[in-house]
C-alpha cells in the first residue's frame, strides 16, 4: 500500500512540474523573460518577489491580470510596464497563476 502512495506521490510532483514548465514556457514566448526573472530583478521585479507581495491577498490575480494587460508604474519603482495586449486573456491568467504560486 505505500509504495501506491509514493508512485502516486511522484506522479502528482512530476505533473506539477511539468505545468510550471509549460507556464514557463508560455512566459517566454509572451515576451515576459525580457524584462523579468523568477529569481532576480532584472528592468521587472523578480517573480519570486510579486509571489510574495501578494500572498495573502484575495485581489491578487485579479490584480496581476489588469497590470498585465493594462501596463503598471510605480509599483516596483521607475520602470513602467507596458500593455501586454498581444497576449489572449485565457493566457494572461495563466501567468497570474503561475506567478503567484511560485515560492521562495
Amino acid at each position: 500500500m505505500k509504495r501506491i502512495y509514493l508512485h502516486v506521490s511522484i506522479a502528482g510532483a512530476m505533473l506539477m512540474a511539468g505545468a510550471a514548465n509549460a507556464d514557463l514556457d508560455l512566459a517566454k514566448q509572451s515576451g515576459c523573460l525580457s524584462c523579468h526573472s523568477v529569481e532576480r530583478k532584472l528592468l521587472g521585479p523578480a517573480w519570486n518577489d510579486v509571489s510574495e507581495k501578494y500572498q495573502g491577498d484575495a485581489g491578487a490575480h485579479q490584480t496581476l491580470v489588469n497590470s498585465i494587460k493594462k501596463g503598471s508604474r510605480g509599483k516596483w519603482g521607475g520602470a513602467a510596464m507596458p500593455p501586454q495586449t498581444r497576449v489572449s486573456d485565457e493566457n494572461v491568467g495563466k501567468l497570474a497563476d503561475f506567478i503567484l504560486g511560485l515560492k521562495k
